[in-house]
C-alpha cells in the first residue's frame, strides 16, 4: 500500500484520539487547551520516538476568527485553509451509517517530525466528499459547530470512522487513547469489532467481549465541569446511529437516561486519569466506583519557549529542548542576560499590542497577563470585584493588563465577560490601561506567555481541571499569580516560583467568594508583587523567574508527563 505510512504499520501503536489537536498556528484545527495539550501530546511523543499515530478531524472551517467590534461584542468568522497546503490526501475510504446512510469518510496524514528523528502520523478525517450530502459533507468542517445531531455525528466519524481508518490502513493498534469523551464511539466500534460468533447464548451480553475492550482502552477526561461531559438523549442516538448494539446493554455502558459519552469511556477503559492530582481527585468525587489515576499535564518545551529565552538555554543550558529536566541548572543564567531577554520578549508583545489594538503600553510598567477560553468559572472579572481599590493600587504602582481569549459561538455569557473587559478598560483608562488581544490563537499566545511580568489566572475552585497556560510561562521565567487550583497546586510555593490567591479548597468545595479571593488579590498585588517589580534591586525578581524554570518548567513539560503515560497507560 503505496500511501506514505509504510514505516508505520510494521510494529504495535499507540492510537491517541482527540476531537482537537493544535500543532501549529497554521492547522487551526483547535480551539484552546484540550488542542494545545493534544499537539504537545504528539510532539513528545515524536521527540521521544514513541510508536504512536493520531486522529482527529479535518475542521474545513477551523473553530472561527474571532473579531470584536466596537461595543466589545465578539463576532464569528469561518477560518479560510487548505489542508492540501499541509497535509496529504491519502488514497483509502472507510464508511461509516449515519441515518441509515453510508457516509464516506476520508483521510489527510500530516506528519510531525522531530529533530531527534522521532515522526508522528496525524490522521485528519473528512467528509467533504461528493458521493456524500450536502450536510454530510458538513459533518467535519466547524469544530464543536451545530447543534446536539451535529456533535454525535462528529464523534461518530471520529470514534467508529477513526478505528476503521486504522484498520483500513493495516495500522496494528495495542491501546487507544481517548483524549476526552468526544471519542468514546471508538469503544463502541471495537465491541462490534470482536464480538463474539455465538449462535445460541442464554443472554444477550455475553457476545460482546466487553473484558477484551477494556484492556484496549486507556480514557483521559480533562473537565470537572458537567456541561463538558457530552450527553445525548437515546432519541437522538437511535435516530443517529440505529441499535449497533442492544439499547439495554448500551444504557448498562453509557447511562439510564442519556449517552453520557465520559461514563461510555469510563466504563470500557482499564485505564482512567485526571490531570492534575486536584483533578483525579475531583473526578474520583464526580465518578465514585471507578479507580482514577491523575498524569498531571505538560507543555512541549520548545514549542513554548520564546526565541528570547531560547537563546539563553541554548548558551547556559545545553540540550534542554529534549531533556527539560536540565532546567534544574537554570542557576547558570546570569540574572542581567536574564532580565534583558524578558524585556525583548515584552517589548516584542508591546509592539504587537500596538500593531493589532492601537495601544501604547510602557515597557517599564509591571504587566500583568491574562488569557484562556471567556467562561464564568474562569472569573475574568476578579479582578475588577472592587475597582475603587483597584485604582487606589494602581496609583501606588503603575500596573497594566492585556487580556485575550474566545468565547464559545454559543456562549452569550462568554460574550458578555468580554463586553465587560471593554467597559471596565474604560472606566479605568485614567489609571489602569488595559487591553484586549483580539484572535487568540497559537503565535499571539507564545507571545503573552513570555512577554508579560506576571501570568494571572482566578478560576472557581475546584473547577481547573489543570490549566496549562501558567506551565508555558514558567517555561519564559515568567512568575505565576493563580488561585490554588488544578496544577498550580503542584507548582506553587509562595514568594519562591509565584503568589497563591486565596486558600485551597476540598474537592467538592465551592463556598469561598469572589470577595474574599479579590481581597486576597488586592493584598498581594499592592504589598508583595508590585513592591518587587519596582524595588531598585532587580535580583528577588530574577531568581524567582529562574525559580519558576528550575522548579515548574523542570516538571510541568510533556516529555514527563508522556514518560508517566507509557509507563502507567501504555504498557499495563
Amino acid at each position: 500500500m503505496n500511501n506514505g505510512l509504510q514505516d508505520f504499520i510494521t510494529e504495535p501503536m499507540i492510537a491517541y484520539f482527540s476531537m482537537e489537536i493544535g500543532v501549529k498556528n497554521d492547522i487551526p484545527t483547535y480551539s484552546g487547551g484540550l488542542g494545545i495539550l493534544a499537539g504537545d501530546t504528539i510532539k513528545s511523543a515524536a521527540d521521544l520516538k514513541l510508536p504512536m499515530v493520531a486522529v482527529t478531524l479535518i475542521s474545513r472551517k477551523g473553530y472561527f476568527t474571532q473579531e470584536i467590534d466596537e461595543r466589545g461584542w465578539q463576532r464569528e468568522k469561518p477560518v479560510a485553509w487548505d489542508p492540501s497546503q499541509h497535509m496529504q490526501l491519502l488514497p483509502t475510504r472507510v464508511k461509516v451509517q449515519i441515518e441509515g446512510r453510508d457516509v464516506q469518510v476520508q483521510a489527510w496524514v500530516y506528519l510531525v517530525k522531530s529533530p531527534t528523528g522521532g515522526r508522528i502520523p496525524i490522521l485528519f478525517l473528512d467528509t467533504d466528499l461528493a458521493e456524500n450530502t450536502s450536510a454530510d459533507r458538513g459533518i467535519t468542517d466547524h469544530l464543536y459547530g451545530g447543534d446536539s445531531a451535529y456533535r454525535i455525528k462528529q464523534e461518530v466519524v471520529l470514534g467508529m470512522g477513526g478505528v476503521r481508518m486504522l484498520h483500513a490502513l493495516d495500522f496494528h493498534i495495542k491501546k487507544y487513547h481517548m483524549n476526552e469523551g468526544h471519542a468514546s464511539f471508538l469503544s463502541l466500534e471495537l465491541l462490534l469489532h470482536f464480538k463474539r460468533d455465538i449462535e445460541s447464548v442464554w443472554d444477550e451480553r455475553s457476545i460482546w467481549d466487553i473484558a477484551r475492550v477494556r484492556d484496549l482502552c486507556v480514557f483521559t477526561t480533562h473537565t470537572p465541569v458537567e456541561a463538558g461531559h457530552d450527553k445525548f438523549p437515546y432519541p437522538l442516538v437511535k435516530q443517529v446511529l440505529g441499535e449497533i448494539i442492544p439499547f439495554d446493554v448500551l444504557k448498562d455502558l453509557a447511562g439510564k437516561d442519556s449517552l453520557n459519552m465520559t461514563l461510555l469511556a469510563l466504563n470500557l477503559s482499564k485505564y482512567i486519569n485526571g490531570v492534575a492530582k486536584k483533578h483525579g481527585e475531583v473526578s474520583q468525587h464526580m465518578f465514585p466506583g471507578y479507580h482514577i489515576n491523575a498524569i498531571t499535564n505538560g507543555v512541549h518545551t520548545f514549542t513554548w519557549t520564546c526565541p528570547e529565552i531560547a537563546a539563553l538555554f541554548n548558551k547556559y543550558i545545553p540540550g534542554w529542548a529534549n531533556e527539560p529536566e536540565l532546567f534544574v541548572r537554570s542557576g547558570n543564567i546570569p540574572e542581567l542576560e536574564l532580565w534583558e531577554a524578558h524585556r525583548e520578549a515584552k517589548r516584542k508583545l508591546l509592539d504587537y499590542v500596538k500593531e493589532t489594538t492601537g495601544v501604547s503600553l510602557d515597557l517599564n510598567v509591571l504587566t500583568i497577563g491574562f488569557a484562556r477560553r471567556a467562561t464564568a468559572y474562569k472569573r475574568p472579572h476578579l479582578l475588577f470585584h472592587d475597582l475603587d481599590r483597584l485604582r487606589a493600587i494602581a496609583r501606588t504602582g503603575k500596573v497594566q493588563v492585556i487580556y485575550a481569549g474566545k468565547a464559545h459561538p454559543h456562549d452569550d455569557n462568554g460574550k458578555k465577560l468580554i463586553q465587560g473587559i471593554y467597559g471596565y478598560g474604560e472606566k479605568l483608562s485614567d489609571t489602569l490601561p488595559i487591553v484586549f488581544l483580539p484572535g487568540y490563537n497559537m503565535d499571539t499566545a507564545l507571545k503573552l506567555v513570555s512577554g508579560v511580568d506576571v501570568w494571572l489566572n482566578t478560576p472557581l475552585r475546584p473547577l481547573e481541571a489543570s490549566g496549562t497556560s501558567g506551565m508555558k510561562a514558567a517555561h519564559n521565567g515568567v512568575v505565576n499569580f493563580s488561585v490554588l487550583d488544578g496544577w498550580w497546586i503542584e507548582g506553587h510555593i509562595e514568594g519562591f516560583t509565584g503568589w497563591s490567591i486565596g486558600c485551597q479548597s476540598s474537592a467538592k468545595d465551592l463556598s469561598v467568594t469572589d470577595a474574599e479571593d479579590a481581597a486576597d488579590l488586592y493584598d498581594k498585588l499592592q504589598n508583595t508583587i508590585i513592591p518587587k517589580y519596582y524595588s531598585a534591586d532587580k535580583s528577588p525578581w530574577t531568581r524567582m523567574m529562574k525559580n519558576a524554570i528550575s522548579k515548574n518548567a523542570y516538571y510541568f513539560n510533556s516529555h514527563r508527563m508522556m514518560r508517566r503515560y507509557v509507563t502507567e497507560a501504555y504498557i499495563r
